[in-house]
């Protein structure tokens, strides 16, 4: 039998866990509108991210607000071959890799062993406008036996590409809300890494508002049994918008649970001359032949309120082993229901009002989850401002 030859970006083994990685961009091909991981999105409208032919690069602005309850958290700028970054792993995609070759500095926030912190820790990457392009990193851990809540969120405009890990050590829990709430004119392309310890527990929640073109890509390893990790998404598209997420939890390790459940809007304006509002959401499960008692499941919905618009759902669940708890998948992309809204109508309640009713309860299961009453406050205000465009 002749030996399988490793090739760039690649792997002989075919599993999602087993992708080439690389802090080297010029590691990776130039991605081509056919390539698989690159399908769906328009390279075009990428500003050169992924082939180098980006604006002239500079920092990240990056700030940290440490609430004054905190307990042992610190926040350093480090420089990029500081060994506290890159601790989850490398890069899996060109822009991931340009993002770390490109950038001279990174943050750390680190959450010490023991300590315990209700409030969240604010990190805040501002975009640096026009005419440049910005590239960062972000490391957050929370040591052994430590809790967290980290509020990571992007606002303002300009072209940015970073990478963000979690390490989550031992019997140690954060929670993290991402939120690119950035202007209509951003682009933003992100790796997201978390590294779980023994009885970890990681509760990550992604909200996509705002940018013209913005791709998350989380990536969940376990490290040790006992591990949880719940994966939960919002996101809600206009014209001239286009969304991606792009998931993957990695069960290595016996004895770990993983809950996955992202759900998402999509509305056009037939009078718009921007592109049609698209998403894309990605979900991909790999339960490995070790990963015995395995309990998992991932589900996207996405909701599409106007003619012009289009979602497209693709959950993929890969199992090596039968000795599992669980494990199942699932999507849908669907209109309104109309039965739902005759029952309202038939209560009492406006037509208009049963649609805006449908729709926040549509995203309120997500987005009860989030433990911060001001972040969930913020999202439920975005879903009306979205539902005002509509008419709703």
């Amino acid at each position: 039998m002749s030996e399988v030859a490793t090739v760039k970006a690649a792997t002989p083994h075919n599993t999602k866990g087993d992708l080439f990685t690389s802090f080297n961009v010029e590691d990776f091909e130039i991605p081509r509108g056919r390539d698989e991981v690159w399908r769906f999105i328009s390279l075009r409208r990428l500003r050169g991210l992924h082939n180098g032919e980006f604006a002239p690069a500079t920092a990240a602005d990056v700030s940290v607000d440490i609430p004054a309850d905190a307990e042992a958290v610190t926040h350093e700028r480090v420089s990029r071959d500081d060994e506290r970054l890159g601790r989850a792993g490398a890069p899996v995609d060109r822009v991931a890799a340009q993002a770390w070759t490109s950038m001279e500095e990174g943050d750390v926030v680190t959450f010490a062993k023991n300590s315990h912190n209700p409030s969240p820790v604010t990190i805040t990457v501002t975009g640096k406008g026009e005419g440049v392009t910005s590239f960062g990193a972000i490391s957050i851990e929370v040591q052994d036996n430590a809790d967290a809540i980290v509020a990571l969120q992007y606002v303002g405009s300009g072209t940015h590409a970073d990478n963000v890990e979690f390490i989550v050590g031992d019997n140690a829990r954060l929670t993290v809300i991402t939120d690119t709430h950035w202007n209509n004119d951003a682009v933003h392309l992100s790796n997201q890494l978390a590294k779980i310890g023994r009885d970890a527990v990681l509760r990550h929640t992604v909200a996509t508002f705002g940018g013209e073109v913005v791709r998350i890509v989380p990536r969940v390893r376990f490290t040790a049994p006992g591990g949880d990790a719940e994966m939960l998404g919002v996101y809600f598209a206009d014209d001239g918008q286009y969304f991606e997420q792009r998931l993957l939890v990695d069960h290595a390790v016996p004895n770990c649970r993983s809950n996955v459940l992202y759900k998402g809007a999509l509305q056009g304006d037939k009078t718009s001359d921007k592109p049609d509002a698209r998403t894309c959401w990605v979900g991909d499960v790999l339960i490995r032949s070790n990963a015995h008692g395995t309990d998992t499941y991932e589900a996207n919905r996405s909701l599409v309120l106007t003619e012009g618009a289009r979602a497209d759902a693709i959950p993929n669940l890969e199992i090596e082993t039968g000795q599992i708890v669980g494990a199942g998948h699932a999507a849908t992309v669907g209109r309104f229901d109309d039965e739902h809204v005759f029952y309202l109508q038939a209560r009492g309640i406006p037509a208009e009002e049963a649609r805006r009713l449908i729709v926040r309860g549509f995203f309120n299961e997500v987005i009860n989850k989030v433990p911060v009453a001001s972040i969930r406050e913020e999202l439920e205000n975005r879903v009306t401002s979205e539902l005002a465009v509509l008419g709703m």
